[in-house]
């Protein structure tokens, strides 16, 4: 189970700084490199745990949508057994799909694929995930059971994930994916459109450089610094997570 890949890359005069983000940003997937702490799952006697989320997560693996709290990006969740070695999962939000996918660990057991489709996006993006194991589940639990660390990422859609950006008279106004939410370079908290317990505040660091602070029920959960390159086709992203630790970087392309 991984956190989607819809990504907010938020990311002289104020006007000045603001026109450099103006436009459509497309992920460039090949960039995408990550450093985080393993992710750990726990599948046997009928249940499904994440011990790695934040905060954990504990259901029935028997392919019912089930409830769950304290989650930013699902409010429910479903966990079907495919086989010994595959798991297929689905995630809504207020009642709508955000995320589905197949996990299935290899033959040997050293990896495990995830097999994905995001929802909403403009375009569906699908997808694949590559993972190597790092510890081994319990004996006689499933194959998904123990830690593993992401290696690759890979879209199979026409497009990558993408964030625009509009420049409003006194701030931004920002789309990426089912987030939208307009904004000052203030350093205050404004909300995520759609989602009360959801806010985002941004700062100015230069006239290429934005940081941006993802909250969810007043906790912090990423903070994010993204720099406009200086011919202004692209913008270089790092993530932090700031529950599990770990960053995440990648490079967008501004679409013509």
């Amino acid at each position: 189970m991984r956190i989607p890949l819809v990504l907010l890359i938020f990311g002289s005069s104020l006007l000045y700084a603001q026109s450099r983000f103006e436009g459509t940003w497309e992920i460039d997937m090949g960039t995408l490199h990550f450093s985080s702490p393993p992710e750990e799952y726990l599948l046997n006697n009928g249940r499904y745990q994440c011990m790695s989320c934040v905060p954990k997560v504990d259901v029935s693996a028997d392919g019912t949508e089930q409830a769950v709290k304290g989650q930013p990006y699902f409010d429910t969740i479903m966990v079907q057994v495919l086989d010994p070695s595959s798991v297929k999962f689905a995630f809504k939000k207020n009642g709508k799909p955000t995320f589905a996918c197949t996990e299935t660990v290899s033959p040997d057991g050293k990896t495990m694929t995830e097999h994905f489709t995001e929802d909403p996006t403009a375009s569906q993006l699908t997808g694949h995930a590559l993972f190597t194991r790092v510890n081994d589940g319990p004996s006689g639990s499933h194959a998904l059971s123990g830690s593993w660390e992401m290696q690759t990422v890979r879209n199979v859609s026409p497009t990558g994930p993408t964030t625009t950006y509009h420049v409003t008279a006194d701030g931004v106004s920002v789309s990426a994916g089912p987030v939208t939410f307009d904004a000052k370079f203030d350093g205050k908290d404004y909300p995520v459109k759609g989602d009360p317990t959801q806010m985002v505040s941004l700062k100015l660091i230069d006239d290429r450089t934005i940081e941006q602070t993802d909250k969810q029920d007043g906790k912090v959960m990423t903070v994010m610094v993204s720099q406009v390159s200086l011919d202004g086709k692209s913008i270089s992203v790092t993530s932090t997570d700031k529950r599990r630790g770990g960053t995440m970087t990648f490079t967008a392309q501004k679409r013509p």
